[in-house]
């Protein structure tokens, strides 16, 4: 996949600071992407769904305050969901996207359905990759993937978590074999995707997710929507790779929960199925789109 520039790079101010918006294509239909973390930059998510740009869809991306090239404040206070939901609100109205097709991936989904549930009328479909609506579920779910290491390994990586010893080689080599496992599975990444891991800010991803991908022990760990589901009515498509660490099971607990969706789990996919599959993604992704334009 060749990275695509970006047609338009608007710089957005919100609330004394500034986060930088990508745009590519120049259609009617706004994709309006919302990237993982908390704390990457959205490299990876805009370069990867701008294909979809063109004379149909104008593809929108951005970096989340803290993250990639909008600003860097070294204020814990600003780290919370519910700043990062306002935020999505300040750059479709400050760009004046209209109602848009959001797109979440990952931490992106806790952010859409947030967005979805506290601005109803912002949105026309909803498309939920590799997330979850259900934290503590979601925790159980991991602990399931990283119980296939083996009794020991898991003792060991409890051990370590305990006494905040992350660093340690033997517990990083574990968590070296589960990332492979369940968040990438390609040999070599791609090239979008480590510019995202480079630009990493630690800050916001420990404030609200925690200390890795499977030690949750920030201010989301109790998060859990399910029971409010049921008021979003846009159609919703939800994704997830077979090997996800947001497993079938956390989208099929969406699935039953939203009154109008279906659900795609990629074969040979883990949390990443734009670059492990991305025809058979981006084929379910623009089906999708194009049956609820207009």
């Amino acid at each position: 996949m060749v990275d695509r520039e970006a047609d338009q790079i608007i710089h957005v101010p919100v609330h004394g600071y500034e986060v930088v918006a990508y745009s590519f294509g120049f259609g009617e239909e706004v994709l309006f992407c919302l990237n993982g973390g908390p704390g990457l930059g959205c490299d990876y998510i805009r370069d990867s769904h701008s294909r979809l740009a063109g004379d149909r869809y104008r593809v929108v991306a951005f970096d989340q305050l803290g993250c990639g090239a909008s600003d860097r404040p070294d204020d814990g206070s600003l780290w919370t969901l519910e700043r990062y939901v306002e935020e999505i609100e300040i750059v479709r109205t400050t760009l004046g996207l209209g109602k848009v097709h959001l797109l979440g991936h990952s931490w992106g989904t806790w952010l859409g359905l947030e967005y979805a549930l506290t601005y109803p009328d912002g949105f026309k479909t909803l498309v939920l990759a590799d997330g979850a609506a259900n934290v503590p579920h979601l925790v159980t779910e991991l602990e399931r993937l990283r119980g296939a290491l083996g009794s020991e390994t898991v003792a060991m990586m409890q051990r370590h978590e305990a006494e905040d010893t992350l660093e340690h080689p033997e517990y990083k080599g574990a968590l070296d074999v589960l990332y492979y496992r369940h968040v990438c599975r390609l040999q070599a990444w791609p090239e979008a995707l480590l510019r995202s891991v480079a630009s990493f800010n630690v800050a916001p991803y420990k404030a609200i997710q925690g200390r890795n991908e499977f030690c949750y022990s920030g201010s989301i760990k109790d998060w859990n929507r399910l029971d409010r589901l049921h008021r979003i009515g846009q159609p919703t498509l939800l994704l997830c790779g077979l090997h996800d660490i947001g497993t079938p099971a956390c989208s099929r607990l969406m699935h039953e929960a939203l009154p109008n969706s279906q659900i795609v789990v990629l074969p040979n996919s883990s949390h990443m199925p734009f670059f492990e599959e991305p025809d058979a993604y981006f084929t379910a992704v623009q089906t999708f789109l194009d049956a609820h334009i207009g």
